[in-house]
């Protein structure tokens, strides 16, 4: 079971993840979107498209940019259609 906990909250958690480029991508249901909201920050990876990405607001604490997702990937990234990845800050633990 792998999870994220910011400030003691867990924004996700499953054993469904799939490892891609060192990062554990979420299936969509494993992911506790409440605490999410979508921003206007776009990157393009070459193999599996243009990412989109979430900020999480915790207790009060917003952290941008904490997450992203490939709403459409390129075919060789189809197996992480829509999974939420999260980057490692120090305010993110992830196990």
């Amino acid at each position: 079971m792998v999870k994220v906990v910011l400030d003691g909250t867990v924004l996700a958690e499953s054993d469904k993840t799939v490892m891609v480029e060192n990062n554990h991508y979420f299936p969509p249901d494993a992911v506790n979107k409440e605490y999410f909201t979508d921003s206007s920050t776009s990157t393009v990876c070459p193999w599996k498209g243009t990412a989109a990405y979430y900020s999480a607001t915790v207790n009060g604490q917003t952290v941008r940019d904490i997450a992203w997702y490939y709403p459409e990937t390129k075919d060789k990234a189809n197996n992480i259609k829509g999974y939420v990845a999260f980057y490692k800050q120090n305010k993110v633990q992830i196990d």
